[in-house]
């Protein structure tokens, strides 16, 4: 367990980023192992399908992972407090809401699945498979929703290297899985999704394991996951649901997007994919940022250190917007090789596709930048409106850039979505932050 509210904030603030940031790599290596794989074993046929419903899977496992990081900040907050019976408590009720929570979205998802599939216009020539991939990794929600609840939890209490180490062994299992499933068995495209449920059920029941033997202060017992004052869960729901609305509403505005992309064709799919996967490398310090400030943010919110909050706020911010200019010179000199490398593919026009949206969206990441330490950093200060209002204009934006300007612009409208939502989302958190750090 780490005290983040001591010590100087940016050696504080990296040294419990960097695990995290090591993890994000491996939990991103999840998903371009099966972009690979389905590439060499299965060609465009294989990534189209799994491609036209990545942003439904997204979604669920966004609005996961943002109600239990919402549940890890009232974590930190108890423990920034130095109260551990409540980090005890909170922590079992974590755990019990992030599983009742993941079964009832998984049985949603999969009971309307057909006609989820058909809003978002999954090509019927991939519709066999591309039905049998997200049906079997929304049925394994809840072993992700478990780890990531876990690995929020113990973020809060300042470890990030028990997660990390567990993520590792995941990874590597998955893609030891997806080599044998898809190209030892033949199991197509579901080959894939088998092989990344079964490495989360590993990987969520070991740490749970041990995240009982290690740390006696997360050790509750049976009838606290059942909350004993109204008051607690309040509070609880609160944070999460807060943020997984946050979460949410940013993958329901990309999933919106991909219901034009599948209009668009199969290449163009096959382009969006790819270079979201690169953007997700781009933007990995970002979010690695939010999530390290939500949690120190949490802390000192807790501890009373506002002005250890105002300082790591700029520490990583100003490290951001120099990582934001090497993904320009990237963008404009190596992009061609990598993307053909993600899509395992020469096809120009995939290529040339997927490099022109890194062209134009990289020249804005300034802006997700403050966007996602703000939004992470409110959480953690107890501001759960504005983070989510923010949310919201983006899921508003891309949206209407869905329904009026792509059939208007085609792709170049979807590459354009990015850079408006992002100018109208950073607006009102940079308000509510001057406001929120002026409060005695």
């Amino acid at each position: 367990m780490k005290d983040l509210t001591k010590g100087k904030p940016i050696k504080v603030i990296c040294f419990f980023a960097l695990p995290i940031l090591i993890g994000s790599l491996f939990n991103l290596a999840y998903s371009l192992a099966d972009m690979k794989i389905l590439g060499l074993f299965m060609g465009k046929e294989g990534l189209e399908a799994a491609g036209s419903v990545s942003g439904l899977y997204d979604l669920t496992n966004s609005f996961m992972m943002g109600l239990t990081n919402g549940f890890g900040v009232i974590t930190a907050m108890y423990y920034g407090s130095g109260n551990m019976e409540k980090t005890r408590k909170n922590f079992a009720l974590s755990v019990s809401l992030a599983c009742i929570t993941s079964l009832i979205v998984s049985a949603f998802c999969l009971l309307f699945l057909d006609s989820i599939l058909s809003i978002l216009n999954v090509p019927s020539d991939v519709m066999d498979n591309a039905s049998a991939y997200i049906g079997i990794m929304i049925a394994g929600l809840i072993f992700s929703a478990l780890y990531n609840c876990l690995a929020a939890s113990l973020r809060a209490v300042g470890d990030a290297y028990t997660p990390l180490i567990f993520l590792i062994v995941s990874t590597l299992l998955n893609t030891g899985l997806d080599v044998l499933f898809v190209g030892g068995f033949k199991l197509g495209t579901p080959g894939a999704a088998l092989a990344t449920v079964t490495s989360q059920i590993i990987c969520s029941a070991a740490c749970f394991v041990y995240t009982f033997i290690r740390y006696k202060e997360l050790r509750f017992r049976i009838r606290e996951l059942i909350p004993a004052r109204r008051s607690g869960l309040r509070m609880l729901l609160s944070s999460g649901i807060s943020m997984a609305l946050m979460s949410s509403m940013v993958a329901f505005g990309t999933l919106s997007l991909q219901s034009a992309i599948n209009r668009l064709g199969g290449n163009i799919v096959v382009a969006h994919a790819a270079t979201r996967k690169l953007s997700g490398i781009y933007m990995l310090p970002f979010g690695v940022f939010g999530t390290s400030m939500a949690t120190y943010s949490g802390q000192n919110y807790g501890a009373g250190r506002k002005d250890r909050i105002r300082e790591g706020i700029k520490v990583t911010v100003g490290i951001s917007w120099v990582l934001s200019i090497v993904c320009i010179l990237i963008s404009y000199t190596l992009c061609p090789a990598i993307i053909k490398a993600i899509a395992s593919t020469d096809e120009h026009e995939i290529i040339w596709n997927a490099v022109r949206y890194q062209k134009v969206d990289t020249l804005f990441y300034f802006i997700p930048a403050v966007i996602s330490i703000f939004r992470n950093s409110l959480q953690g200060m107890g501001e759960h409106r504005l983070p989510v209002i923010s949310s919201f204009a983006e899921l508003l934006g891309k949206l209407l850039i869905a329904l009026y300007l792509t059939p208007v612009l085609q792709y170049m409208g979807i590459i354009l979505s990015e850079p408006i939502v992002w100018i109208i989302m950073v607006i009102p958190l940079i308000i509510g932050m001057r406001k929120k750090l002026k409060e005695t």
